[in-house]
């Protein structure tokens, strides 16, 4: 079968990886569905969409240089093959003051950065531990 830009097909999901899933289309070929081509929400596991062995309709959205690229987004909701905007709800700061927005932004990172000396506190051994 002749995969074009713009099909539809339905593939069979392979693996997946951090940055997205590779599918296995009709014929043999595999293709991959970018983190961000597998749903319109934010994704930050592929694995909370989809798993091996899942049967999916993709959208053929590239095709370079023998490397496959795939939507499942985009065969979902056909309006969604523009460019999606990186914040959409006032959640992410869309309707926010430039002040509001610098106050989240610093309790977001004093948070990480709390998380961070605990993960690598416990990774030492944590405080007060005494190497002998």
């Amino acid at each position: 079968m002749s995969l074009e830009v713009g099909s539809i097909v339905e593939g069979t999901v392979t693996g997946i990886t951090s940055f997205g899933a590779f599918v296995e289309l009709p014929g043999g070929t595999t293709g991959l569905v970018h983190i961000s081509e597998v749903a319109d929400a934010y994704v930050h596991d592929v694995k909370d969409y989809l798993k091996e062995n899942d049967k999916v309709k993709v959208k053929v959205i590239s095709i370079k240089e023998g490397k496959i690229g795939l939507s499942i987004r985009q065969v979902n909701n056909p309006d969604s093959s523009r460019p999606r905007a990186m914040s959409r709800s006032p959640r992410h700061g869309q309707n926010l003051s430039f002040e509001d927005k610098l106050a989240r932004f610093l309790k977001e990172s004093d948070e990480r950065l709390a998380e961070l000396r605990r993960s690598t506190d416990a990774k030492r051994g944590g405080r007060g531990t005494k190497y002998s």
